[in-house]
């Protein structure tokens, strides 16, 4: 006997969604059942992750800064995911973003420079993130090379280029030795929403890049040219659709994102170079596109609720004494338990004999 995946054919949206609500579910029980395995409240720990950083104004900031890099940078993949090509690099290229729009910042540092310098580094970081995102894709199209690895590996080239500007000929000299270059400059620096705020101007970028890609994506016919690429390529290609000008397109797209996530963060959040600045967006952002279900308005709410893991785990670290790679284990629950709702809603499970029979 063995089990078999049949299509569904009737897979409604109140399904999908109920699918979601139960897939939630399961991952908090699952993890209140490790928490409690550990010797700690599941309920206290509930209300350390969950609820008190949602009764918390700074920490509702707090989580709005967290989300911003990772909604920009799902937003991103989601072009790649949706297209059936695999862009694993989007930390390096949200490193490289970084580097080089803050190379203007150091450069113009001290000038009394005026107001277009921080349209000009939001803009080459856009660009540094889209070309370096384009290596893996021209690798794939011209050499076949699998845009996995090469995308993969780019990321540590990134960190060290990162590691040793910060550390060399960037570094700080009045820092005393400490590997981080100088802080910009407010003409350099992008600015709160609200004064006195935590939120910068990176979360209305974010919000711009939802609604964008969800008419893109939605009503336009490249949008339609994604689809039909990773659902059919044969069909694409027979409706005239070029593989290599898609591949090219969308590592640029996302990369380009990436690199604005990575220019916003360290303008916004950060003020500085230093040898991290990102706590792992990059990976996780996969995680949110997918729990997202590569839906624009759903990797938002998703990367608000993998920020929510982010503060509610440092909070449970100092106050149960818990350890900070359990928010990663939990957003890895998470995500299994939504993959295998949607396998269950999009596939019936049947029970059949090595005959073939039932």
């Amino acid at each position: 006997m063995r089990f078999e995946l049949t299509p569904r054919t009737n897979a409604s949206v109140g399904m999908r969604v109920l699918a979601s609500v139960a897939a939630f579910i399961t991952a908090f029980l699952i993890a209140g059942l490790v928490i409690w395995i550990m010797g700690r409240s599941p309920v206290a720990a509930f209300d350390v992750y969950v609820l008190q950083p949602l009764s918390d104004p700074w920490a509702i900031q707090e989580l709005i800064v967290k989300a911003t890099p990772m909604a920009l940078i799902a937003i991103g993949l989601s072009y790649c995911f949706r297209a059936n090509l695999w862009n694993i690099g989007a930390e390096g290229q949200y490193v490289i973003g970084a580097v080089l729009g803050s190379w203007l910042a150091l450069k113009t540092h001290g000038t009394d420079a005026g107001f277009w310098v921080l349209p000009a580094m939001l803009l080459l970081g856009i660009v540094g993130g889209a070309l370096y995102g384009l290596i893996p894709a021209f690798l794939k199209t011209r050499f076949g090379v699998n845009e996995i690895l090469t995308s993969l590996m780019l990321v540590y080239v990134a960190q060290l280029v990162l590691d040793y500007l910060v550390r060399g000929p960037w570094r700080d000299p009045k820092g005393f030795n400490f590997p981080q270059s100088v802080t910009f400059d407010p003409a350099a620096t992008l600015p709160p929403v609200f004064e006195a705020g935590r939120v910068h101007y990176g979360a209305v970028f974010a919000v711009i890049a939802v609604l964008v890609t969800a008419v893109v994506l939605g009503r336009t016919l490249f949008g339609y040219r994604l689809k039909l690429t990773g659902d059919a390529p044969r069909a694409a290609r027979f409706a005239g659709f070029s593989s290599r000008a898609t591949t090219m397109a969308v590592f640029a797209i996302s990369g380009g994102l990436a690199g604005l996530a990575g220019i916003s963060e360290v303008a916004g959040q950060i003020g500085q170079l230093q040898p991290s600045i990102s706590p792992g967006y990059g990976f996780t952002a996969i995680t949110v596109a997918f729990l997202g279900r590569l839906n624009p308005i759903g990797i938002l709410i998703a990367s608000l609720v993998v920020a929510l893991t982010f503060i509610g785990g440092e909070s449970a670290q100092i106050l149960l004494k818990l350890p900070l790679d359990l928010t990663q284990a939990f957003q890895g629950i998470l995500l299994m338990c939504v993959l295998a709702a949607d396998a269950l809603v999009s596939y019936r499970i049947r029970l059949t004999t090595r005959g073939g029979g039932k």
